[in-house]
């Protein structure tokens, strides 16, 4: 991991093109290690890491997110992007493209809010217990196995520190504040979907709206698949961006 500034990101510099991820909520660079084996010799993938738990509390949220975006895309001096968002993070891509088009090529969502979510509920986070924050997460994926120990472990280390749970509750409830349905429309670059069919966070009807809504849009739908199909099912996932960048 890079620090420059107030920045903090990791960079292949494989290509000229630039694939830029965008992580959840709770996010973490390990989500995309399918799509980082894949496109780091050929792209230049670039995650950087949202201060979601660092944030001042009064700037937490969407739009303090989508400013820091914008802050890191011009201080790397990147010309256009290609947006990759899961989950929160495709929320921020959908931000991103409405505000500053020109600064992207394209864009790939999988799991996003931004139309609905179901939440982690109104007892989130409820801290202190274990067996709570495990069964949040195995309900993420399809196969539960997936929510390996250290996995949960970390997030319920996250949820039983006080300052980072109000930061997570913050910016859960500005996202769902920010409902873009009426203004997804305005997006017009080539947008690829890819969503798993048992998505039970960001449900199929979710990615069919999308899909309805923006207009330059491709869906594919992946079988026994959860929330995180670049985690569950990372080459079906890769082989349908690969083919997707490779046709725009």
């Amino acid at each position: 991991m890079i620090t420059e500034g107030s920045f903090k990101y990791v960079e292949s510099k494989g290509g000229d093109r630039v694939l830029l991820l965008l992580h959840g909520l709770l996010g973490q660079l390990s989500n995309f290690k399918g799509i980082t084996e894949r496109f780091n010799d050929k792209l230049n993938v670039v995650f950087p890491e949202m201060p979601i738990m660092e944030m001042p509390v009064k700037e937490a949220g969407i739009t303090g997110l989508l400013a820091y975006i914008k802050s890191f895309v011009d201080f790397k001096g990147y010309k256009k992007v290609n947006l990759l968002g899961n989950s929160l993070g495709g929320h921020i891509a959908q931000l991103f493209a409405l505000n500053y088009p020109d600064l992207v090529e394209t864009m790939t969502l999988t799991g996003s809010s931004g139309l609905f979510e179901n939440s982690m509920g109104s007892t989130f986070p409820k801290r202190g217990s274990y067996e709570y924050i495990q069964k949040k997460a195995q309900e993420t994926f399809y196969d539960p196995a997936h929510a390996t120990k250290p996995l949960v472990d970390e997030l319920f280390d996250i949820v039983n520190d006080r300052m980072k749970a109000i930061r997570i509750v913050v910016t859960a409830k500005s996202a769902i504040r920010h409902n873009l349905g009426e203004k997804l429309h305005l997006i017009k670059i080539p947008t690829l979907l890819i969503w798993g069919k048992q998505d039970s966070v960001t449900p199929p009807f979710v990615a069919e709206k999308f899909h309805e809504l923006l207009p330059n849009s491709e869906l594919h739908f992946i079988d026994k698949c959860g929330h995180a199909p670049m985690m569950e099912k990372p080459e079906e996932f890769n082989d349908i961006l690969q083919n997707f960048l490779e046709n725009h």
